[in-house]
């Protein structure tokens, strides 16, 4: 029996498809990432009995990055990673091994059927697969077909039974279109981005951003916001003067008239109309008009419009409201969410989705009732010919979906309900007055059929007075007349769905992409997000796109890269050469980035106004090992020191708190040691500024504090604190954190493994010995008499932390709290506890344990 291989997006995405097409009758197993599971059953296929096997992968199974020496910042020109710099697909999450796991799924198999995503996207990750898998299935004899391609808009049994019945090819020219993309960000974005960033964090000290980014984008979108503040910083406000009449219909009613003229800017002439009104005793009606008008049902749903909605009704940042329609598409509740169409095809069942929510409790009636009477055919809109607009898939209730997933489940809901009703129709009745020789208007509206507005209130005509039953030539007395002075105001900073709009309307970015951005600038400190969802450029944002149209606009402007995206396009339809494309664009920003360069000194200008030097920056905080002079600690990001004797600066760990750890020196360049840590429950270890840029060993990397230090006799060193292999990481060691006491502490120096033990000890110490079962150092433990959690009134006793029953008693161990969410990540629990070699430091034995020791010392995980 030959075997069909089946790869989906997502691990939930392959279930809920396999669930479909086996009709429930499959078993499962989870794959040897440990992440995918592999859903197994028997069907036919081609006319011919097969097995069935269906998995996922997570996302992109590959990235693209520079090679070597490529991806060190200190050894390569910039200038050299547009065209020098070779790149190679690395798996995008080593620890997930897609690229095996594959390999061992696909061995032996006969045909592959990609349910990636239909998009763009979805269509490289098929040839990240397929790169991955072909090489390993059995090979196709006489040409025969064995590469299929399935494209489907929902996870409906309808919608897949088809995607299954109607198998396509996968198609090379969009995936060379992502190629393309993937290599310009790459190129481009990494050179302008070294270049700035190390231009600017070496002379300035206040910048607070890790990372002085430039994107192609990302740089367009952030144009869009500083253009907004500046034309409010530059706006003047004007007076101007408006007549504002009333006239009294009866005793108890009176109408606010509209002035024609609507304003002037003359306080005179103002006046003047004024003096020729205010004696008037009555309005005579000029004109009156009353017509039956309609607002027109929206437009079937978008991604675009969805975000816009998200953000600006609902709160919802744009990146958030695509994850959270990601998942309710996974889950089966809605559509593929990312679709820039808004026509809804012929064969479309509308009916179909229509009839899910006819028992909703909150829209029933009016599902049944459209049902009942027949639906309206929705607008005609645009087709891009990707997917079918968002559409609700199946019914779903707030106690189901809880949160914003309900919120925004039901907007798209409503709207595809509004979508397939009629027009809201309504009566406009205007009266025009002659108030000696100045007119005047006012206007009321009446529903006539809400239509629409019924599942969408927010859209609803607004409820206005009606107005008097008159006809031309009659009159009615005149309350007052009045002069109003008021002020032009200037426009308010950018919501994100304006910036959207502007977005999608300028071509920067994709409907997938667009969150992304708009997330970026935000993380880039280059946009702060206020009241209302507002974009605020901060100073640096502001400095940064003063500084481009300074040096070249076209690096700010939207109009490259709208060019660039429609040349991409052009790849994906076929239409041009993807090397073509990919080298002229990359000659194009090689000529911008030179000039930049050589013109750096225009934004340096705009830099010197806003931000203070290195020099001027930071409190002093420890010693220099060179001048010993004392080197200025900067808090904001990236935290450093600076000696300015030495104009030397030094990186520090992020996301925690630095101080000066006792006043103790490096034993290597005589430079004082400081302490990093990440809060009370959390880590903490020394470092020396120097060896931790300036690696002392070849064992050793840049960034590696004195946890991971080989120095074989240095008291701070992982040689004389290092205890034994880590409970949950392959590569880590667990250090003892000789700052703790008396709350001890033991830390894992790779991942964020920490072990609270020992608490009240007056002194803990990692002995020479170690333990004859698995190797790991001895602790040797002092208590006070007082608080001595020893049996028998003992104050001292010496163990293994893994082995020892006494030990096992006083430890508790934890994942790193952390201060900073950028910190959290960290590997997360694992299905089994690494069993590999941690490296051995110097002088102490190999930290291997049994594995009944190591699950002892895991059952205190929490």
């Amino acid at each position: 029996m030959k075997t069909v291989l089946m790869v989906a997006e997502k691990p939930s995405l392959a279930q809920s498809i396999a669930k479909i097409l086996s009709r429930g009758s499959l078993s499962s197993h989870k794959g040897l990432n440990g992440a995918c599971s592999v859903h197994e059953y028997t069907g036919t296929f081609a006319g011919q009995p097969v097995r069935f096997k269906m998995t996922s992968v997570c996302g992109h199974v590959m990235t693209l990055d520079f090679l070597g020496k490529y991806n060190k910042w200190d050894k390569v020109d910039p200038a050299e990673l547009f065209s020098q710099a070779p790149t190679e697909k690395k798996e995008a999450n080593p620890k997930l091994n897609m690229v095996k796991f594959l390999q061992v799924e696909g061995r032996g198999c006969d045909y592959i059927v990609l349910w990636l995503d239909c998009d763009k996207e979805g269509e490289n990750i098929c040839f990240e697969v397929l790169d991955a898998v072909l090489p390993v299935m059995n090979k196709a004899y006489g040409g025969e077909k064995t590469v299929f391609r399935a494209r489907f808009s929902s996870i409906t049994d309808t919608d897949i039974c088809n995607a299954m019945a109607c198998l396509g090819e996968p198609d090379h020219n969009e995936a060379l279109s992502v190629d393309a993309r993937q290599e310009l960000d790459l190129r481009i974005g990494c050179a302008f981005t070294r270049f700035q960033t190390k231009y600017f964090q070496g002379k300035y000290g206040d910048l607070d951003s890790s990372l002085i980014s430039f994107g192609p984008c990302q740089t367009p979108t952030l144009g869009f916001c500083v253009e907004r503040h500046d034309k409010i910083q530059s706006f003047k406000p004007e007076t101007y003067w408006v007549l504002q009449a009333k006239v009294n219909t009866d005793k108890d009613r009176s109408l606010l008239l509209d002035w024609d003229r609507v304003r002037v800017f003359d306080r005179e002439i103002a006046q003047m109309f004024l003096n020729m009104t205010k004696l008037e005793k009555e309005a005579q009606v000029e004109a009156t008009s009353r017509k039956e008008k309609a607002k027109q049902r929206p437009l079937a749903l978008n991604t675009v419009e969805m975000l816009r909605v998200a953000s600006s009704s609902l709160g919802m940042g744009p990146q958030h409201a695509m994850q959270t329609a990601e998942r309710l598409y996974t889950q089966g509740y809605i559509s593929y969410p990312r679709t820039e169409t808004t026509h809804y095809p012929e064969n479309f069942d509308l009916k179909g989705s229509l009839r899910q929510q006819a028992n909703h409790p909150y829209w029933a009636d009016t599902v049944k009732r459209l049902l009942a009477e027949g639906i309206n055919r929705p607008r005609k809109g645009h087709d891009a010919g990707d997917h079918p607009p968002i559409t609700p898939m199946k019914s779903a209730t707030e106690a189901e979906l809880g949160g914003d997933a309900w919120r925004l489940y039901e907007y798209i809901t409503r709207h595809f309900i509004a979508t397939v009703s009629h027009d809201c129709k309504y009566l406009q009745s205007t009266i025009s007055f002659r108030i000696g020789p100045e007119l005047f208007t006012c206007s009321g509206k009446t529903v006539l059929s809400p239509g629409f507005t019924e599942i969408m209130p927010w859209q609803s005509v607004p409820l206005e007075e009606s107005l008097p039953t008159c006809q031309r030539g009659d009159t009615f007395p005149v309350g007052e007349v009045k002069m109003l002075e008021k002020q032009t105001s200037p426009p308010d900073y950018l919501t994100e769905a304006e910036l959207i709009t502007l977005m999608e309307k300028h071509g920067i970015g994709t409907d997938a992409s667009i969150p992304v951005h708009i997330n970026n600038i935000c993380q880039r400190n280059y946009v702060s997000v206020e009241t209302g969802r507002r974009l605020k450029p901060t100073n640096l944002g502001i400095v940064l796109v003063h500084g481009y149209y300074k040096i070249d606009a076209e690096l700010v402007l939207p109009t490259i890269r709208s060019a660039v995206e429609k040349q991409l396009n052009l790849i994906a339809q076929g239409k041009a050469d993807y090397r073509q494309v990919l080298g002229h664009t990359l000659d194009v920003f090689k000529r911008k980035f030179h000039y930049f360069v050589d013109s750096i000194a225009g934004m340096d200008e705009l830099m010197e106004v806003s931000f203070s030097p290195l020099a001027a920056t930071g409190k002093p905080l420890s010693r220099c090992g060179k001048c010993h002079r004392f080197m200025k600690y900067i808090q904001a990001k990236p935290s450093r020191l600076h000696c300015s004797h030495c104009d030397e600066t030094y990186t520090l760990p992020q996301n925690g708190t630095i101080k000066l750890y006792k006043e103790l020196r490096c034993p290597l360049d005589d430079f004082e040691l400081v302490l990093w840590s990440s809060g009370s429950r959390g880590k903490s270890y020394p470092l020396c500024p120097y060896c931790y840029n300036h690696p002392p060993f070849r064992d050793m990397k840049k960034g590696m504090g004195c946890n991971e230090c080989t120095h074989p006799s240095c008291q701070h060193s992982l040689s004389m604190l290092g205890i034994g292999q880590c409970v949950e990481c392959e590569s880590g060691v667990l250090v003892l954190d000789p700052t703790s006491g008396p709350k001890w502490k033991v830390a894992c120096n790779k991942c964020s493994v920490v072990a609270h033990c020992f608490e009240n000890a007056h002194r803990v110490r990692v002995s020479t010995d170690t333990c004859s079962v698995c190797e790991a150092a001895l602790l040797d433990v002092d208590f006070n008499k007082a608080k001595s959690p020893l049996p028998g009134d003992e104050t001292q006793h010496m163990g293994c932390v893994f082995c020892d029953p006494v030990f096992q008693e006083l430890v508790e161990l934890k994942h790193a709290a952390s201060c900073h969410p950028m910190h959290r990540g960290g590997p997360g629990r694992r299905q089994g506890r690494g069993r590999g070699r941690a490296r051995r430091p110097p002088g102490k034995p190999n930290p291997r344990r049994p594995k009944d020791k190591m699950s002892a010392l895991a059952a205190y995980f929490v």
